[in-house]
């Protein structure tokens, strides 16, 4: 028999826009470090009970993860090679995905807002996003970043770190499980948290310290 040729299968080049050739940059710096993962499981009964019109579930756990970053300023940090610099300020990014790919906008001093002041200015990030006003300095200085995937169905997943950032908490969907509750098993909301850190800044303790204290934040009556 004679050889058979296979047609090579025909495709087109989609070229990466501006904001698509920033995110390469940053995910080729991100794997440099050297990262690792930790995962709680945490009930949202009390969170989701506090929501509100114009509050979303997203909105209650960035104004908590600011809350928690606050007192944990190891993980509301910069990565540098001559040292880790913590922030007193916790400059929240939240990942957003649009037509022109994923855009990390910045609630900038998320730690002297309230619930409804964190809303707001998330609900004005997230349309400049969508819309492509989004400025540069709205970008910029993020210390730490959340991203929130629960609302695609996603249960759970590992962030890669935002460089020049030591840590990334990722979000997954809500679903229902049976949990112990002291010997009587009953049906809760669990989310799934998961918190990405650089091992050169954080170690493991301190990064269940952050998820143990935020857990406890997310679950408090």
């Amino acid at each position: 028999m004679g050889d058979t040729m296979i047609a090579e299968p025909q495709g087109r080049i989609r070229g990466l826009g501006k904001t698509e050739k920033l995110m390469v940059r940053a995910m080729n710096a991100a794997w440099s470090a050297p990262m690792f993962p930790v995962t709680v499981e945490v009930d949202m009964t009390n969170a989701s009970a506090r929501k509100q019109p114009g509050v979303t579930l997203t909105d209650i756990i960035l104004a908590d993860c600011a809350a928690t970053l606050a007192a944990h300023p190891a993980l509301n940090a910069h990565w540098q090679e001559d040292g880790v610099v913590e922030y007193d300020a916790v400059n929240l990014g939240l990942a957003v995905a649009s037509e022109k790919g994923l855009t990390v906008p910045v609630i900038h001093g998320a730690e002297a807002l309230d619930i409804a002041g964190i809303a707001e200015r998330r609900k004005a990030l997230v349309e400049k996003v969508r819309t492509g006003r989004i400025g540069i300095a709205e970008v910029m200085g993020g210390t730490f970043t959340v991203s929130n995937l629960g609302m695609f169905g996603v249960a759970r997943f590992t962030a890669i770190i935002n460089p020049p950032q030591v840590a990334i908490l990722a979000v997954g969907g809500t679903t229902m499980r049976q949990v112990w509750n002291d010997g009587a098993p009953e049906w809760r909301p669990i989310a799934e948290f998961t918190l990405t850190s650089d091992h050169r800044a954080v170690d493991g303790a301190r990064a269940a310290g952050f998820l143990a204290d935020l857990k406890s934040r997310l679950e408090a009556r």
